[in-house]
């Protein structure tokens, strides 16, 4: 039975407030049904009121004007979140936040404890963000025709700035490849190093990535591509947020077997993107040819097809 998109959205709203203590989760509950829906991310701040992130603003939980967030309060989320300790998740969050049943993210900020120049641990919170994980059918309707290469795609980066849809994206797009929408279904493999695409429970993925999709939950990006390159024979791979040396270069290895490439990063266009060694790289090399970029604005999502090579309309 297909769910209402409005329906969903509800839904994974009640799984964020449900790491809320009592009296920050009524306030979240208070909101309008159309916030609910519409909800990004719910912050909390040591000193200040809990807010909610909408698209167009971001605002104070309803009866929350007065209510300050207290390290206990944050303390309680963490130890929600991860069904644990906050003592011993603190020591496994040097990447800065954790992810929870659903796919949604938690962000974690506070003083950092450092050991030869590397963050080693949080020693104490000071705020959280929670962002709501989203499926939208149709986000990436229409990308697919324009996508270059092997079966219709090529070498592509999702970018926006950080919170601008990139992993809500990619998710429809994989979908739409698996499922053989506006173009023949393909084997796509997944690398979900934080359990955001899939939101993977006992073997089963919570999100839709269709019919045809492997995917490799938990597992390092760099290790994970290489797996299922070697395991899978996927048609396309997919990561989210390719960053360092390690993932560059499985994804160079994957480009030189033939299989189509799809990943995100944190950027505002190809500009922006190119500044980072690691992506020039990639571009002269061939491995990644065009860019999806995303821009909204007050809730309106729109993309964008460009060419890395040029940096102009595809």
């Amino acid at each position: 039975m297909l769910v209402p998109i409005n329906d969903q959205a509800a839904e994974r709203f009640l799984q964020v407030t449900g790491l809320l203590p009592r009296e920050l989760r009524q306030g979240a509950e208070r909101l309008p049904e159309g916030d609910r829906t519409r909800a990004e991310e719910l912050r909390l701040r040591a000193g200040r009121p809990p807010t909610v992130v909408l698209p167009e603003q971001e605002k104070v939980l309803p009866g929350c004007e007065g209510r300050k967030i207290t390290r206990e309060d944050l303390r309680l989320v963490l130890e929600v979140a991860t069904q644990a300790s906050a003592h011993a998740v603190l020591d496994r969050v040097r990447d800065g936040f954790v992810t929870v049943r659903g796919g949604h993210r938690v962000g974690l900020c506070g003083s950092a404890v450092c050991e030869n120049g590397m963050v080693r641990t949080l020693g104490t919170l000071s705020s959280l963000s929670i962002r709501v994980a989203r499926e939208i059918p149709g986000a990436a309707a229409g990308v697919r025709p324009l996508l270059q290469g092997r079966g219709g795609e090529g070498g592509t980066v999702v970018l926006s700035p950080p919170g601008g849809g990139k992993t809500t994206f990619l998710r429809d797009l994989i979908r739409r490849l698996s499922d053989g929408i506006e173009g023949p279904a393909l084997r796509v493999g997944v690398a979900d190093e934080r359990g955001e695409l899939a939101a993977m429970s006992d073997g089963l993925p919570m999100n839709d990535l269709g019919a045809h999709t492997d995917v490799m939950d938990g597992c390092p990006k760099a290790a994970a591509l290489v797996m299922l390159l070697r395991a899978m024979n996927p048609q396309v791979l997919a990561a989210d947020e390719v960053a360092g040396p390690q993932d560059a270069a499985a994804l160079e290895e994957a480009a030189g077997c033939g299989v189509a490439l799809l990943c995100t990063a944190h950027a505002a266009g190809p500009e922006d993107l190119l500044r980072r060694p690691v992506f020039r790289r990639l571009v002269r090399r061939g491995v990644l040819s065009q860019a999806v970029v995303l821009s909204g604005n007050g809730g309106a999502r729109r993309w964008a097809l460009m060419s890395l090579e040029e940096g102009g309309p595809c």
